[in-house]
């Protein structure tokens, strides 16, 4: 990990802040593009770095080489000791001026094209696609971590950032929106990379809706809502690790997704409720998703009717 001065990059303007601390646009003195900066402080041990941070670097420069399409570049890495307690490790990415919320809300009324939607969700689940085969999880997507370009290509964000926090620091209680969780996240069950197809399903709704699909208040709350949607599941789906019991919950059945996303077709509505299944067993992957006949062109699907 490179120990480079902070001379190298030159902070333009505060773009957000989040769990990890504040992000940064700033300028690349050297080339002269501009670049985001995300810091975070990882605690060191007398050795040093911890293995797992070291680890999580190492993985993010090894996607890196990849150079995938849909995955926002990774440009250095520069580790600052402020202390013997402390290091403060600082990622540098490509900047790209807006996230998927940003577009949203620019998009001019009635919103974006149903085209358009597919496009960004082919590439949304490509990028998808290549984390999951590299064994990385996002664990934290929403539309203020899914870019944007003026091109109108899409990149993930921030899924190496959300590792490495994870890795040593308890999150705070005020953490990252509910609306986009998982139902085995929010039951603090365990959970792998179907967790990144739930909140993947929610986005997928609200690019059609303007608007999230579940607003919860609390872990209990954002359920309720969830299941107001998708029913309550039967009693064989509930996981047997959780300490909340599905008795707390009303029995519901299951509603119409046209209820809910009014502009989707068919095959949208049939991939949507794939990605929202309550058992992440049952959920779709991100690359049988990318094989679902939502991404197949009219006449492919006229042709196989026929």
């Amino acid at each position: 990990m490179a120990h480079v001065t902070s001379i190298q990059y030159e902070p333009v303007a505060e773009i957000g802040g989040g769990a990890y601390g504040t992000v940064y646009k700033a300028r690349d003195t050297e080339s002269g593009k501009f670049v985001a900066l995300k810091s975070v402080r990882v605690p060191t041990d007398q050795n040093g770095l911890p293995v797992s941070t070291v680890r999580e670097v190492a993985l993010l420069r090894r996607l890196e080489q990849f150079d995938h399409p849909n995955v926002v570049r990774l440009m250095d890495v520069c580790a600052t000791q402020r202390s013997n307690q402390e290091t403060k490790v600082t990622l540098v990415f490509e900047h790209v001026d807006q996230d998927l919320k940003t577009y949203l809300e620019r998009t001019p009324a009635p919103g974006l094209s149903p085209d358009c939607i597919k496009d960004l969700m082919r590439q949304l689940l490509c990028g998808l696609a290549f984390l999951h085969s590299n064994r990385v999880m996002h664990r934290d997507l929403k539309p203020e971590n899914i870019l944007v370009t003026s091109q109108g290509q899409v990149k993930l964000a921030d899924f190496g950032l959300a590792r490495i926090y994870s890795c040593h620091m308890a999150l705070t209680p005020v953490v990252v929106t509910l609306w986009y969780r998982p139902p085995e996240v929010l039951l603090q069950s365990t959970y792998a990379t179907p967790v990144d197809i739930w909140s993947t399903g929610c986005i997928f709704a609200e690019m059609f809706r303007r608007k999230p699909l579940f607003c919860g208040e609390s872990e209990v709350d954002q359920l309720g809502k969830i299941f107001e949607v998708i029913g309550l599941p039967p009693e064989e789906e509930w996981p047997t690790d959780v300490t909340l019991s599905r008795k707390n919950f009303s029995p519901l059945m299951p509603r119409p997704i046209t209820d809910f996303v009014a502009e989707i077709n068919e095959q949208g509505a049939e991939l949507l409720l794939k990605m929202l299944t309550f058992d992440p067993l049952k959920r779709i992957s991100a690359l049988n998703a990318l094989e679902h006949s939502y991404f197949q062109d009219e006449e492919t699907l006229t042709q196989t009717k026929s």
